[in-house]
């Protein structure tokens, strides 16, 4: 079954939550505690609740390979993830700007898919030789404007079955119409963020590269296998049983503490955004002030 390992999420920098004065109260429970002003995100429940947002999905998909889901990211740095890992796993995304009214009137949104197929039909029956050069140039910028935002969801004929986001501020919307139809939502919280409305909630970095491509990669092998189970008609695997080992579980938890200086894990951070260019700072902070400090004697000097 699809999986997350502790060192995965630290390489990623998952652990890496927003300044402190940036904070949603909502998120306490998910928080590890504060280092230099940035707010650390337990990796332990990062991880297992990480692992309940991968069986959903793997469980949704295994019961009717009908089902359908829709991924979410419209900021950058998810832009280009979200879009390949939902080719990936053949279901449909939105990359570029969220319609209102996208879920909720659908019905509208589907005579804008059907005018963008007619537009390019158009350009292979013959239609468009027949118009002069003006004409067919408002065409052309019609058609690419409805492309930009409606390419993902082309071939969507009806309400997808789940949504997965990145970023739940920034899509809010995205969040208010799926909790009005009843659709399960997973998504990434940061600790801006309020998990309400959330049916899953993954706490974690939803600004670095490595981090949202690291979520939905994960989501979107567990739809593949998903596939796979219904194809095969087999029974959906029991959920891999959390790290038993306490130390390494102390150790990840340490590491999520802001202990981490490995360069992997500094580099993990480099795509963010303003915002989050504090976080690489303090990360790098800490590492020269205390570079040869175990994780054991670090916690017990905070």
């Amino acid at each position: 079954m699809v999986s997350v390992t502790m060192k995965e999420l630290l390489e990623a920098g998952v652990h890496f939550g927003h300044q402190v004065r940036r904070w949603n109260p909502k998120m306490k429970e998910y928080i590890f505690g504060e280092r230099n002003g940035i707010y650390i995100i337990d990796l332990q429940k990062t991880q297992r609740m990480f692992r309940e947002a991968i069986g959903f999905m793997t469980n949704l998909i295994a019961e009717d390979r009908g089902r359908t889901v829709l991924f979410v990211g419209t900021k950058r740095q998810a832009q280009d993830a979200i879009r390949e890992e939902a080719e990936k796993c053949g279901q449909y995304f939105v990359n570029q700007r969220w319609l209102g009214g996208l879920l909720t009137n659908f019905q509208t949104v589907q005579k804008s898919i059907k005018r963008l197929k007619d537009l390019e039909s158009m350009q292979t029956d013959g239609r468009y030789e027949k118009l002069t050069k003006k004409e067919r140039i408002k065409l052309d910028r019609e058609r690419e404007s409805l492309n930009k935002n409606l390419s993902g969801i082309k071939n969507m004929s009806r309400l997808p079955d789940a949504v997965f986001i990145i970023d739940v501020k920034k899509e809010e919307i995205a969040v208010a119409e799926a909790n009005r139809l009843g659709i399960p939502i997973v998504a990434v919280v940061d600790t801006n963020c309020s998990p309400e409305g959330i049916d899953y909630v993954i706490p974690g970095n939803d600004d670095a590269l490595r981090a949202v491509r690291l979520f939905a990669s994960r989501i979107a092998d567990s739809i593949v296998e998903g596939n796979q189970i219904a194809t095969e008609g087999g029974v959906v695997s029991a959920e891999p049983a959390e790290e038993s080992d306490e130390a390494a579980g102390a150790a990840g938890t340490a590491a999520a503490a802001g202990l981490a200086t490995s360069e992997e894990t500094a580099r993990a951070v480099n795509g963010e955004e303003a915002q989050s260019e504090s976080r690489t700072t303090a990360s790098a902070t800490e590492s020269e002030v205390a570079p040869d400090e175990n994780p054991e004697s670090v916690v017990a000097a905070s």
